[in-house]
């Protein structure tokens, strides 16, 4: 009668765990990432009262089985739902963060400064530092970092810093290309006279801009014009050549006779930069049919040979210009009333090598494989670094330390130190998204209603021995 009494006390107790654990799964209903948990029950030993013999054949005896009486109930485990994923809650916010994987079972790494830990829940925001850590911990998020190409290294996971003095600019980028488009109308009176005037914007190698002036004048056959270099100017539109009081070029003489202009006390052929060209068209159909100078007599592209302006000498500024191939094929000799409406653009027709100033950082991005991305107001898009994530061959045995994170346990399997590509398994990342927790309410709530039940039922034996024993008392009156 008393091993009942312990047997119902036994199932009290496990009872009142498992109400505990369900109390802390709807506690938990609306914490992201959430995982939750349940427990399973297990016998106590059994006491035998009698042990089991075998039976004997001769004698025409069959065997008896033991006689056991089981002394009550323990929790056994208590299992997690970790492959169970929560549902999608869009935020909006570009640094929550949402693993989209078919188990479950990838996990952000994170740093408290000495251990890394791991966690399902993507809510992140860049510190006063830069880094991307989590909201309610400070804990920073780990992953791969990116050398001076743009490549990631993936060979150990460190804290991602996206925002810093490197990263807050974008290098500037020299112009290459250009192209000079439109309609050139052969009653251009401007044309004719002293020529039409285009010009052309570029960027050296710092992120400086620059105009390059080009005239166009017609000759005396028809279809052919001239085209020669009039000066190339600075943001501020002075010209970049030398020049005297009275805005004049500073010339002198060179060895063949011909002018040379002077470029920070420098003589410098203009013809060097810029051949004096001609610009031909075909006079039945008004394309265009070449632009030749002595030394390309059939070309489509003529160059603009800037990089004889720099200089390595120590002892004189130099310059960082780049050389600019310009494509005159698109440019058209058509009547348009008198009117031309031809003009140089930097860059060729696909938008190529058109150059780049310096970049400001206006936005960071966090693409579906975990590689965050800066954007820069000149246009340009740089791989900041790549989110990693880590595997583990028993997910289930991680420990919950709190905080929504875990850490990883003997069953669980240890972290490598270097993580794996989200995509690695087929997974990916949803920005502006957080997983929610994967408690469903009304397993709970049927699970509590069963619980209530055992617990009244081992309450109703306690008190049954009881009475049962009061009765044994009650023999002597």
């Amino acid at each position: 009668m008393m091993r009942s009494l312990y047997s119902a006390v036994s199932g009290l107790k496990t009872h009142q765990t498992r109400m505990d654990v369900i109390g802390n799964n709807i506690a938990n209903v609306n914490t992201e990432a959430f995982k939750a948990s349940s427990v399973r029950f297990s016998e106590i030993m059994y006491q035998t009262t009698s042990g089991a013999s075998a039976g004997n054949g001769a004698a025409g005896t069959g065997g008896k089985n033991a006689k056991q009486i089981g002394l009550g109930v323990k929790s056994g485990a208590t299992a997690v739902n970790i492959t169970g994923a929560g549902s999608a809650e869009t935020t909006g916010n570009p640094f929550d963060l949402r693993l989209n994987d078919k188990n479950a079972t990838n996990f952000f790494v994170v740093s408290d400064g000495t251990n890394r830990l791991f966690t399902r829940a993507g809510d992140f925001y860049v510190d006063g530092n830069g880094y991307l850590c989590m909201s309610s911990t400070g804990y920073t998020l780990q992953g791969w970092q990116v050398d001076a190409k743009g490549n990631v290294i993936k060979d150990t996971v460190s804290s991602l810093q996206v925002m810093s003095s490197a990263t807050k600019t974008s290098a500037p980028e020299a112009t290459t290309k250009a192209y000079v488009s439109g309609v050139l109308d052969k009653n251009d009176a401007q044309a004719a006279d002293t020529g039409r005037i285009i010009t052309i914007g570029f960027f050296d190698d710092l992120g400086y801009n620059y105009t390059a002036k080009f005239g166009i004048k017609k000759t005396n056959t028809d279809g052919t014009y001239d085209v020669t270099l009039k000066d190339i100017v600075d943001s501020k539109g002075n010209s970049i050549f030398d020049v005297d009081k009275d805005g004049n070029f500073i010339t002198s003489q060179g060895p063949n006779g011909q002018t040379m202009y002077s470029y920070k006390g420098r003589a410098v052929d203009p013809q060097t930069i810029f051949e004096d060209a001609s610009l031909v068209f075909d006079q039945s159909e008004g394309t265009f049919t070449s632009i030749s100078s002595a030394n390309s007599p059939t070309a489509k592209t003529i160059n603009l040979n800037l990089s004889v302006l720099n200089t390595q000498d120590a002892s004189i500024n130099g310059s960082n210009f780049s050389n600019i191939e310009v494509d005159f094929s698109k440019s058209m000799n058509y009547n348009n009333n008198g009117t031309s409406t031809i003009g140089g653009m930097n860059g060729d027709l696909q938008g190529d090598g058109k150059g780049k100033a310096l970049g400001a950082l206006t936005g960071i991005t966090v693409s579906d494989d975990g590689k965050i991305y800066g954007s820069y107001d000149n246009g340009n898009t740089v791989l900041l670094c790549q989110i990693a994530v880590a595997q583990f061959a028993n997910a289930s045995g991680l420990e919950k330390i709190g905080d929504n994170c875990y850490q990883s346990t003997l069953n669980s399997g240890e972290f490598d130190g270097i993580g794996v590509e989200i995509s690695a398994d087929g997974g990916s990342i949803s920005s502006g998204e957080l997983e929610m927790s994967n408690v469903d309410l009304s397993s709970q709530f049927t699970d509590m209603i069963v619980t209530q039940r055992g617990f009244q039922a081992n309450s109703r034996v306690i008190t049954t021995s009881d009475t049962l024993l009061e009765e044994l008392i009650n023999l002597k009156r």
